[in-house]
């Protein structure tokens, strides 16, 4: 189902450029298909146009630009199980979770068709002072400008959506670079974007390498840069980005808390998916697991038991939950820390084996405040597992750490869900559910090392628009 090669996108239009780019099944190792690779010239060619069609993009009607939106849509469920397979061979993702994926790439974009149409302002009343009689106000959002987006290779569908869908709501032209490993979903993308009657020069699609990729950092014509991706790789881009808005979507080692009036055998559901959906490879998966002393015993066992059971293999099998990560070296690391942490005292539960890229499924308990496992975000198919005796000192260590992004608290107690919405330093708290839950039109980001700004269509929506102000004087 996948072509013998794929273009990238200059202004619109299909580029066969060269073969340079080989893309590969991450589960069998083989290349799958090519994709041409743009350089600097190139790059520098697609910001040209994006600033040429600002005028055209910020003057297309809102119907224009919904219906747009709405074909896209047509079009993705028309090839929705194309877009499946292709996220199966690119990412080594279980067909069910690309199957997810794809419907999310759906909602993004039904919901940035619905909020195309609803960007409003506000009349103000200015009279608040003498010196104010006979003036009145108004204000409205206008299109920012051409956009930076830099999206990762967990998500190549849906997190591109989060980009792209809100800028073609607003009317900004942009430039997106996807993740040199999976860069197939963004190209398919653009091939159905081609389709429309977008100006020349909306939009492009660029993969690059990251050596050549400064462009989508430095250059000023960028009036706004959108990054999701890892932290090292995020705050170097923020600090070279000039005076650009930046928009960060991190990392993470999400915390989720069981207390003692939790319904365990709901829990442990919820956990197992939030741990080990798409082998781990979330910037939300769960990873730290704080369950109240009362239920740790019963907890473990069951939870151990479950994670033991999970079937590992093929993507493209209908019974795989785990599926390979995104490369051998990333699984190496991740085996890595996890007999790291073994060797300085953590107990291994079950998993820890490593075959190439498949890493099984993983528990660990004891694990070392500092150990890498625990203080890094692990970004594969590992959890942790401890204890605690007091709410409040477990809301303590769930703050215990660098990241913010999202955490889960399972209780129905609902002064201790306010007092973890209260204190929890996180960007989201989801009572009665994992922290890796997410419905795309809510708003989404962190605090800490975890980002900065909010996903979520209507909040990109903001971040792509400026407020413009008219005041009336009446004489």
């Amino acid at each position: 189902m996948l072509a013998e090669a794929y273009p990238y996108y200059l202004a619109n239009k299909p580029v066969f450029a060269n073969k340079s780019l080989p893309v590969t099944n991450k589960y069998t190792g083989d290349v799958a298909t090519h994709v041409a690779l743009a350089n600097a010239e190139v790059i520098d060619q697609a910001i040209a146009a994006a600033v040429e069609s600002q005028e055209a993009m910020r003057k297309m009607p809102a119907y224009q630009r919904q219906d747009i939106l709405n074909y896209c849509i047509k079009r993705f469920q028309e090839r929705f199980e194309e877009l499946a397979y292709s996220l199966c061979i690119e990412a080594g993702k279980p067909i069910k979770d690309a199957r997810g994926e794809v419907t999310r790439l759906i909602d993004t974009f039904r919901i940035a068709a619905e909020e195309s149409v609803r960007m409003g302002g506000e009349v103000m009343n200015l009279e608040i002072t003498p010196r104010a009689k006979g003036y009145s106000g108004m204000y409205k959002r206008v299109p920012i400008g051409p956009c930076s987006f830099i999206s990762p290779f967990n998500f190549p569908l849906n997190l591109a959506a989060h980009k792209v869908a809100p800028a073609l709501a607003v009317g900004c032209p942009f430039v997106l670079k996807p993740a040199s490993r999976t860069p197939l979903g963004a190209l398919i993308m653009g091939e159905i974007l081609a389709e429309t009657d977008l100006p020349e020069g909306a939009f492009s699609i660029l993969p690059c390498s990251r050596d050549g990729a400064d462009l989508f950092t430095t250059d000023d014509r960028f009036k706004l840069l959108s990054f999701t991706g890892s932290p090292g790789v995020g705050w170097d881009l923020k600090a070279k980005a000039g005076k650009k808005p930046v928009i960060l979507e991190l990392g993470g080692n999400a915390a989720c808390v069981v207390d003692e009036d939790a319904d365990l055998d709901d829990a442990i559901q919820r956990i197992i998916f939030g741990a080990y959906y798409q082998s781990g490879q979330s910037c939300i998966s769960v990873q730290r697991i704080l369950v109240h002393e009362k239920l740790y015993a019963e907890f473990k066992t069951r939870y151990v038991e479950k994670v033991a059971g999970l079937v590992h293999g093929d993507p493209l099998s209908e019974d795989t939950f785990i599926g390979p990560m995104i490369s051998e070296s990333e699984a190496e690391r991740l085996h890595g820390w996890i007999h790291n942490a073994v060797a300085a005292g953590a107990t291994l539960l079950c998993g820890g084996d490593r075959d190439g890229a498949m890493l099984s499924a993983t528990v660990l308990e004891n694990v070392p405040e500092n150990a890498e496992v625990n203080a890094e975000e692990a970004f594969g198919p590992v959890s942790i597992i401890s204890s605690f005796s007091d709410f409040d000192q477990a809301l303590v260590e769930v703050n215990n750490s660098q990241f913010g992004l999202q955490a889960g608290i399972f209780t129905r107690d609902i002064y201790k869900a306010h007092k973890a919405w209260d204190e929890l330093e996180v960007g989201g708290v989801v009572i009665g559910d994992v922290p890796s839950w997410r419905v795309d039109n809510m708003p989404y980001g962190g605090v800490k090392e975890s980002g900065l700004g909010r996903e979520g269509i209507r909040f990109a929506m903001e971040d792509m628009t400026e407020l413009r102000l008219m005041v009336l004087r009446t004489p």
